[in-house]
């Protein structure tokens, strides 16, 4: 199950979400950033916090249940598109001290 997982969280930062994002011109496009979202929103704050950034990449360290809702949220990002993906970038800039963005029209 874990295997699983781990190929899929990365099917969808590195391919689908971004893809996705150009298509429905959405305001991240990045896979990083939709990396960090998700990786936030799986440890429940800013995931350097809690993940050690030193012993490798950061979705290999989340538990199967926090893996579990990243991906999760990644399918759901898909499906519910832009409007999602700035409430889950802004609640991570606020878990990070940062600025919400300014929002466009």
């Amino acid at each position: 199950m874990r295997d699983e997982l781990l190929a899929r969280y990365r099917e969808l930062v590195e391919r689908e979400l971004p893809a996705a994002a150009v298509r429905g011109r959405w305001t991240l496009r990045a896979n990083h950033c939709f990396g960090r979202v998700l990786l936030d929103a799986a440890v429940g704050g800013c995931w350097y916090s809690v993940l050690d950034r030193r012993a490798g990449p950061a979705h290999r360290q989340l538990d199967e249940e926090q893996l579990g809702r990243a991906v999760a949220l990644g399918e759901r990002v898909l499906a519910e598109g832009d409007a999602l993906v700035r409430e889950l970038d802004a609640q991570s800039l606020r878990w990070r001290g940062k600025p919400p963005k300014r929002q466009l029209p």
